[in-house]
């Protein structure tokens, strides 16, 4: 009687097991298509077959809400990297002046020269920045997509690396997967022992 209860409750619990083991590795394998011809059936893993729609998605998502090229170029010309880059424009500019100033030439001149220089680029240059920032983003918004680029690169993982990063990563899940597909198994084999035993 207790063997009609424990068998049916261990079979479950392998049959179980393996069919999750199945399962997460048919997301990767096969990685091309198998073809058997008598069932008129083509086997391949659920990441390689469905790979460019899922790069589709990925890349349109992070496009579309969590970052756009709009946001990028925004935060290129908020006022502190602005600030950044006149300040790197009048240390560049300055320096080459004072190299190009004769020797001879008295250094309070020189002085005087690379601060009139230096005022009339922080009066001028955040026209100009505005400016090279309004055609940049004028021409980057219509010819970057960053979806696209997105979608490129999932296209071109080398799909076995893919596989190899994801079972790193998610190690411990895929195992706790696997054995909660051997407990599922048990407790239904579980359940039909003690229906056999009971019922016929």
């Amino acid at each position: 009687m207790l063997l009609k209860i424990i068998a049916p409750a261990i079979i479950g619990g392998i049959i179980g097991w393996i069919t999750n083991v199945l399962a997460i590795k048919m997301l990767f394998r096969p990685i091309y298509p198998i073809h058997i011809p008598l069932f008129k059936l083509k086997l391949q893993g659920l990441l390689p077959k469905r790979r460019k729609e899922i790069a589709v998605t990925i890349g349109s998502t992070i496009e579309e809400e969590l970052i756009s090229i709009d946001e990028i170029l925004k935060k290129i010309s908020d006022d502190e990297n602005q600030v950044m880059v006149l300040n790197i424009v009048k240390t560049s500019i300055s320096d080459k002046i004072n190299k190009k100033i004769p020797f001879l030439v008295p250094f309070p001149i020189k002085e005087s020269v690379i601060r009139y220089v230096e005022e009339q680029i922080e009066k001028e240059a955040p026209d100009m920045i505005n400016g090279l920032i309004s055609g940049l983003y004028e021409k980057t918004s219509k010819k970057i997509k960053i979806g696209k680029m997105v979608e490129d690169r999932i296209n071109q993982i080398d799909l076995i690396k893919l596989e190899e990063i994801t079972l790193k990563i998610a190690k411990s899940e895929l195992k706790h997967i696997e054995f909660l597909g051997g407990v599922l198994g048990a407790l239904i084999g579980l359940i039909q022992g003690f229906a056999i035993v009971f019922f016929y």
